[in-house]
């Protein structure tokens, strides 16, 4: 069964689009467009450009009854170049974690995001949200490594026991590494 809530007396289904596209003009107005068509609510998105493609993942609330409707209309956008994934959202789990964010810098090279990743997800982390770009240093114009990151930390894992683990890491990396919390 799809999940879906009670909004106003209609069953409303939620979805998860995953967007890439040849980047040009327009292309987010003929998205925007069918979900609007399809009596689709954009709800969340995040979106990007990059390489001259661009690439979304976005949440849309549907009626139920417009719920395949919407489907065969996104998916009738591969005809035009747009390539859309439909995944139906999942149930939000209780919240067992406390939101911490990460921010790295260090010189670029292979391996960087495998070796951060591996480490959290071992210690029971999850990625919220990753943003990561390698861009000239100011002054020896070297390639760095920038990586943002909200990571969801278990209640139980103590935020010194991370800051150790992923400190060691850093050294390691030789990357510059910070942990803070919105507390």
């Amino acid at each position: 069964a799809r999940p879906q809530t009670l909004n106003k007396e209609l069953l409303v289904d939620h979805l998860v689009l995953t967007v890439i596209a040849p980047d040009q003009p327009g292309l987010v107005e003929r998205i925007a467009q069918c979900i609007a068509a399809h009596g689709g609510n954009w709800l969340e998105s995040r979106m990007s450009r990059m390489a001259g493609q661009f690439a979304g993942i976005l949440k849309v609330a549907v009626p139920a009854e417009g719920y395949d409707e919407l489907v065969e209309g996104l998916q009738a956008l591969n005809g035009q170049g747009i390539r859309v994934l439909v995944a139906e959202s999942g149930i939000e789990p209780v919240c067992t974690w406390k939101p911490i964010h990460l921010d790295l810098v260090g010189n670029d090279r292979p391996g960087i995001v495998r070796d951060i990743t591996r480490l959290l997800a071992e210690h029971g982390v999850n990625l919220e949200s990753l943003t990561t770009e390698v861009a000239p240093a100011p002054m020896s114009r070297e390639p760095l490594f920038h990586a943002t990151a909200l990571l969801a930390v278990p209640l139980d894992l103590s935020l010194d026991q991370l800051q150790d683990k992923l400190e060691t890491l850093a050294d390691d990396l030789m990357v510059e590494l910070n942990l803070r919390s919105d507390e």
